[in-house]
């Protein structure tokens, strides 16, 4: 450990009282900061598709609060924020949605400035403990301009997070040097992945993912990585209250352009935090509230010191993610091929596209064949049932005027698309059908990585539909889990 760690540390593990005698400090459960988040959940925040003009005002608010700095302007002139809370002696750093479609923890962050500038009594002592021992640092979006287009990369194209040592982006360079002139003691490099992960060997989707970063290819633990992998373990134990089974371990090779590697070799003991998914919660908002409770958590054990009771080999016994799950797995469904009739499972995933601030869904058959070792979101066993293609409408019809009811009626008639007297480019919709124009071409056919809209029959009578990568069951009238999702 660096020498003035060392003392800070000492120091932070207990608060003094007034006439000098100790005082011990417990730290909230995961229970008592779920409650909070319900309290201090930003409003300003209920979809993650969001750019920086909406963030600015939901930032001004806390102007009378906190400290702000510009750290600079983005590639198309947007300011780089940073909020600084705390005078304590332990430095602390936070950046997010480095990639700008990774926005989840960009709302937690908010959560808990709005949890920091409260004077409620419940969390005072808390609230205390952070300020007076720890300087923070946050930074809660790095690439703004990435935002504006909800995509990964900047406006030059490039993946900031592989600028670490070129940075030939000026958001690089922005984050470097933020490194450089706070040399914090700690770092929490916040990211969304893929909700395809799960913990590795079981069904649960690693909703949330860490990682104390490598520094270098040998991928050995000196003492900043082992800090890190000791805080890391705190927020495991607290997670596993409320999510149990949702963590995962992210892959540990070293990434010599990555910004959470170099921060690890410059010296930050650097969190990672990747934000997966979670069954029917399409709009993180749930996740979101599991990242409030994880940075609190951690920066409390920080603060008070608490983190160094933890050990490398609770931060290995974490289960590493996987990426084996789909959002619908279909199992066990007999095709015919000619003659030949055979039993295969079905992995459907749903690709988002942007379409301006709005998006839709196009879902697509990613695997085909024996997949047992893998899981779903949803997921049915089609034992007894056989895939069947779908039919065109050809009659000419106003889909705007079609009712739920009334496209299930055809959709329980074979018919999975249908021609539309009316459809604008770009057009989105909630029916549970495809809706195209006569000059667009219908592929019905089914097969490994072609469209998902096929039918289930069993014993010659439809009995499922897949639309567009959504289950549909022909019993059910109203399947209401269409009318939240855009086709």
């Amino acid at each position: 450990m660096r020498p003035h760690l060392c003392q800070f540390f000492i120091l932070s593990i207990i608060i003094l009282s007034a006439c000098g005698e100790e005082k011990s400090i417990t730290l909230p459960t995961a229970m008592q900061l779920e409650q909070a988040h319900e309290r201090y959940k930003e409003p300003g925040f209920d979809k993650r598709r969001f750019v920086q003009k909406d963030m600015l005002p939901v930032l001004q608010k806390h102007a009378d609060a906190f400290k702000f700095e510009i750290l600079g302007n983005s590639v198309e002139g947007r300011e780089i924020y940073q909020v600084n809370i705390g005078e304590g002696p332990v430095k602390v750093l936070l950046w997010s949605q480095m990639h700008g479609d990774e926005s989840t923890a960009t709302m937690a962050l908010f959560d808990i400035f709005n949890f920091l500038k409260a004077e409620d009594s419940a969390f005072n002592e808390m609230r205390t403990l952070l300020k007076e021992q720890l300087s923070m640092k946050f930074i809660p979006m790095v690439n703004p301009d990435g935002a504006e287009r909800f995509i990964r990369r900047n406006a030059l194209g490039i993946d900031l997070n592989r600028d670490a040592l070129r940075t030939a982006s000026i958001e690089a360079k922005i984050l470097k040097n933020a490194q450089t002139d706070f040399s914090p003691h700690f770092g929490f490099n916040l990211h969304d992945q893929s909700r395809y992960y799960n913990t590795q060997g079981n069904r649960h989707p690693a909703t949330i993912s860490v990682l104390a970063p490598a520094y270098n290819e040998e991928r050995e633990i000196n003492e900043v990585r082992l800090n890190a992998m000791k805080v890391i373990a705190g927020m495991n134990k607290l997670l596993q209250q409320i999510v149990p089974q949702h963590v995962g371990k992210y892959n540990d090779a070293f990434e010599p352009r990555a910004f959470g590697d170099n921060f690890q070799k410059w010296g930050t003991s650097t969190i990672l935090i990747e934000s997966g998914g979670f069954p029917e919660d399409p709009e993180k908002q749930y996740i979101r509230k599991l990242n409030f409770i994880a940075i609190l958590g951690a920066l409390s054990e920080i603060a008070s010191g608490q983190y160094e009771k933890y050990s490398q080999d609770e931060y290995f016994s974490i289960p590493d993610n996987e990426s084996r799950l789909f959002d619908l797995l279909i199992k066990n469904v007999k095709v015919e091929s000619g003659d030949y009739t055979y039993t295969t499972d079905i992995g459907v995933r749903r690709n988002e596209n942007n379409l301006g601030r709005e998006h839709y869904v196009t879902g697509v058959v990613s695997d085909w064949g024996d997949l047992s070792t893998f899981f779903g979101y949803v997921e049915l066993d089609a034992e007894g049932l056989s895939l069947s293609e779908g039919k065109l409408y050809e009659k000419r019809v106003d889909h705007e005027k079609l009712s739920i009811s009334e496209a299930m009626e055809l959709l329980k008639q074979g018919y999975m698309w249908v021609n539309a007297t009316n459809k604008r480019k770009g057009e989105l919709h909630h029916l549970p059908l495809m809706v195209v124009t006569p000059e667009e071409s219908v592929d019905s056919e089914v097969n490994m990585g072609g469209k998902a809209n096929f039918f289930l029959k069993k014993e010659g009578q439809l009995r499922y539909a897949v639309v567009n990568g959504y289950l549909v069951d022909l019993m059910e009238e109203n399947p209401d889990i269409l009318l939240q999702n855009r086709f």
